[in-house]
């Protein structure tokens, strides 16, 4: 299988997740107001599914170097499957409550709560479990980009003029869908070997893991898809005969989508033998800065918007970069 052999490689990979965990929501973007978020997620879950039995039969069945996908998991212990899968689950769960949490309490509320305790209880957990990486720059640079999330959120209200009243039900929303987003790493982590190139017996490497993520993703998504559907945070509840209204094109956005993310997640579960858990993460959820850039520049979400606006924005851009640059540096 493939596997990264320098700390350099390891953090392109990670930018690589970066970029793809801050650009799928474009595709979401792509299908226009009237198609529902519930709608577009069935066809998201599919694209990371599908991606990784792709990964896993080609990057994961080349070379000499670890087990072959299909060895590692015949070979696999049902508990390090499991945990995978309970990875899976986690995540599934906290992307919608996010989602239900930014249609209630508004992006410039519920993504830097969300995101925000994500990240910062995220790299801890990650390094608690597993040191890599000098922890003083390491987390040096997580509070730099917690500083940016929140100036963003500060721009993002200073710019709206129809921000929605903060209410109770959204920050609870925003909290819990950021644990949750803190723990489902370490679930996937938990189930992989310590070596890539030599692993465990009964461990997974990270083509099997990402697998049996997916796996979680698909499954818990059958109830917790069709429980929004049926009472939804907002809107008119939809049945299943409403996804089938869906043109190809419409479809094709959701799985294209759910591909990008699963390219972001590879990266990261790869880049981890190198780069460690903490840091392979903490680089992923640099993501924020990528939906930034897209929001600015290609959706032009702050046009027009006042100096002062834009003051913090440049601010936040900083703040992302040199956050992002301590995480490099604290793994080298």
């Amino acid at each position: 299988m493939f596997i990264p052999q320098s700390y350099p490689l390891a953090i392109i990979l990670c930018i690589i997740t970066m970029i793809c965990w801050g650009s799928w929501g474009n595709t979401q973007k792509l299908t226009g107001k009237s198609w529902r978020f519930e709608l577009f997620y069935w066809d998201y879950v599919l694209g990371i599914l599908l991606f990784s039995v792709l990964l896993g039969i080609t990057l994961g069945s080349m070379g000499e170097n670890g087990r072959s996908f299909i060895q590692d998991i015949k070979q696999a212990e049902p508990h390090n499957t499991l945990n995978a899968i309970i990875g899976g689950v986690i995540f599934n769960a906290s992307n919608i409550l996010l989602v239900a949490a930014m249609s209630i309490a508004g992006m410039a509320v519920a993504f830097p709560v969300g995101v925000g305790i994500a990240l910062a209880l995220g790299v801890i957990i990650n390094y608690v479990y597993a040191p890599h990486g000098n922890a003083g720059l390491l987390f040096g640079g997580v509070a730099l980009i917690v500083v940016a999330i929140i100036l963003d959120a500060m721009a993002y209200k200073k710019h709206s003029s129809t921000l929605k009243k903060v209410s109770g039900k959204g920050i609870t929303l925003s909290v819990s869908a950021g644990i949750l987003m803190a723990l489902f790493y370490r679930f996937v982590a938990s189930s992989m070997a310590s070596s890539f190139e030599t692993p465990e017996t009964g461990k997974l490497t990270p083509y099997s893991a990402i697998f049996f993520f997916a796996i979680g993703v698909f499954l818990s998504n059958i109830l917790f898809n069709w429980l929004i559907m049926k009472r939804p945070f907002e809107g008119q509840p939809l049945s299943y005969k409403d996804y089938f209204k869906g043109s190809l094109n419409i479809h094709l956005y959701g799985i294209i989508g759910g591909v990008i993310w699963n390219i972001g997640m590879s990266m990261s579960i790869i880049a981890s033998g190198k780069a460690g858990f903490a840091i392979s993460y903490g680089l992923g959820q640099g993501a924020t800065l990528i939906a930034a850039l897209w929001g600015v520049f290609i959706w032009k979400e702050f046009k027009g918007s006042s100096k002062p606006v834009n003051n913090l924005i440049f601010m936040m851009f900083l703040a992302y970069l040199a956050g992002l640059a301590l995480l490099v540096y604290a793994g080298a």
